[in-house]
């Protein structure tokens, strides 16, 4: 009870907020965008891929959210190379056909310039000024780029957290697109709440965040999925195990024998250059390049472009990888200490090979008795089960039900959904926006008493139904933990082997990494 009353009391103070900021939305009259033009729909025409059904129907439902007399928040949910980025493009020249200004938020710098690159292509026809903001360009560079977009000389500003900085003024913004929203810290997602309130917002994640998704589903926020994989798409064959030289050395040989590339992702600037070693060491003939953060901006985008070359076989790297990398070549990843990753992360990280019909591959690395924790168990187990196409969506509610949703609006993680449980965190919450808008509380939280005896006017369980002596939860069998595959066992080969059936079939014991 005074668990309950404690949620009770912070889930009020977070309703509040909640109806503040999406009430401010729909009182304050919005930008009513004009219906699509002869530009609109030549621009749309002119993209060299064909639509998947489920991208021409996210793309009509932004466009009628853009179209409506209230700010948009949309959240749109799709694997990595299912169109998401088509789609924010298409939103950002609607927008800045009808004058208006788009910026274009990205966590990673590489990201960033990939962005930039894709927006250049397909807006090139048109008269359109884009630009970009990162800490690959030069201060007289981004001062060049500030003035003119408040002068409002600048249609489209791509870049990092940068943007959000109190320096940047737009003349007249109208749409701002989020990429990977599970990547900015609560400061900048505090500055997103306030940008809620005036603008249009459009957010692509291949695994929203557990508040995120929180929200869409609780109808505080638009949702649209991408489930629709393009043509010749196939799954990566994810395997979890502990980490073995001999393994490594069979999938970059594999692969280099193909003709392909290979990503080893190591989350360690100070050991970083050990594995490196490690992988000269097992296979001499490969070319390596090492990227991290640390590195100049310079070096790292020559890295980046000799990979993108075929300049280089193995790229090792750290999760700096994670976004704005499209190398159709490459499609075999070794992560090491995956245990050490967020499940969105793994799953992102993942998304970096198999995107062409080559069959593709990821090895999930664990040091033998080094994972710390059961939630670290969870996301590996949860990492291999969901490998099919379009599994972020799954691989987020997974997240949901690890973490919890946390406060869905503020800084603060509570922890009342640890406390109360993630259903009766749901009711209260809805609970106290009935009641904040003058609505009638609804039924009680308080759960029936559930009766059990042996008469017909009970209608409860049989007397013959009820356990004695011992709980049934005592006489349940437990589940023996089983070890990581050791490295005496052999590297994987592709397929799966029998005693390991391939993601989507058997039961989850055996799909258990551990």
């Amino acid at each position: 009870k005074k668990k309950t009353q404690r949620a009770s009391e912070a889930v009020r103070d977070l309703a509040a907020d909640l109806l503040e900021v999406h009430a401010e939305r729909l009182v304050r009259p919005g930008y009513a965008y004009p219906p699509d033009d002869r530009w609109q729909k030549l621009f749309e025409e002119s993209f060299p891929f064909t639509d998947t059904p489920d991208q021409v129907q996210v793309t009509r439902e932004v466009k009628a959210d853009m179209v409506a007399p209230r700010a948009m928040d949309r959240v749109v949910c799709g694997d990595v190379g299912y169109g998401k980025t088509e789609i924010a493009i298409r939103a950002a020249f609607k927008a800045a056909n009808a004058g208006r200004q788009v910026a274009v938020l990205c966590p990673t710098t590489v990201l960033a310039h990939q962005h930039f690159r894709s927006f250049q292509t397909r807006m090139a026809p048109y008269p359109l000024v884009i630009e970009v903001l990162s800490r690959f360009r030069t201060p007289a560079q981004i001062r060049d780029v500030l003035k003119r977009a408040k002068r409002g000389d600048v249609d489209v500003v791509i870049g990092t957290h940068r943007i959000l900085s109190k320096d940047v003024e737009f003349k007249d913004l109208g749409l701002v697109v989020i990429d990977e929203e599970q990547r900015f810290g609560v400061g900048h997602k505090e500055q997103l709440k306030n940008l809620r309130r005036t603008v249009e917002v459009l957010t692509l994640t291949a695994t929203p965040i557990p508040r995120t998704l929180h929200m869409a589903l609780s109808g505080a926020r638009d949702i649209s999925v991408l489930q629709t994989p393009p043509p010749g798409r196939s799954a990566v064959q994810s395997t979890v195990t502990r980490f073995s030289e001999e393994l490594i050395k069979h999938a970059i040989e594999r692969e280099l024998a193909r003709d392909g590339q290979v990503y080893f992702v190591h989350d360690r600037v100070k050991t970083i250059q050990e594995r490196a070693d490690i992988v000269r060491r097992l296979v001499p003939d490969c070319r390596i390049g090492i990227v991290h953060g640390q590195l100049p901006e310079r070096q790292i985008e020559e890295g980046m472009a000799a990979f993108f070359k075929h300049e280089i076989d193995v790229l090792v790297a750290t999760t700096l990888i994670e976004n704005g990398l499209d190398v159709k070549r490459a499609n075999t990843l070794i992560l090491d200490r995956a245990d050490k990753h967020g499940l969105a992360e793994l799953h992102q990280i993942r998304g970096r090979v198999g995107r062409s019909d080559i069959p593709a591959y990821a090895y999930f690395l664990v040091e033998p008795g080094q994972v710390s924790s059961d939630v670290a168990l969870k996301r590996l187990r949860a990492i291999e089960e969901f490998s099919d196409l379009g599994a972020g969506f799954q691989i987020a509610m997974r997240d949901l039900e690890i973490r919890g949703a946390g406060n869905v609006l503020g800084a603060q993680q509570s922890g009342h959904v640890t406390s109360v449980g993630y259903d009766l965190y749901c009711r209260l919450l809805k609970r106290a926006v009935a009641e904040l808008r003058g609505h009638a509380p609804g039924p009680g939280l308080r759960p029936e008493r559930l009766r059990l005896g042996r008469g017909p006017q009970d209608r409860d369980l049989p007397q013959a139904r009820v356990l004695r002596g011992r709980r049934r939860s005592d006489r349940a069998p437990r589940r023996a933990a089983r070890p990581l595959r050791s490295a005496a066992q052999g590297p994987p080969e592709p397929p799966l082997p029998a005693t390991r059936p391939p993601p989507g079939r058997g039961s989850r014991r055996d799909r258990d990494p551990l």
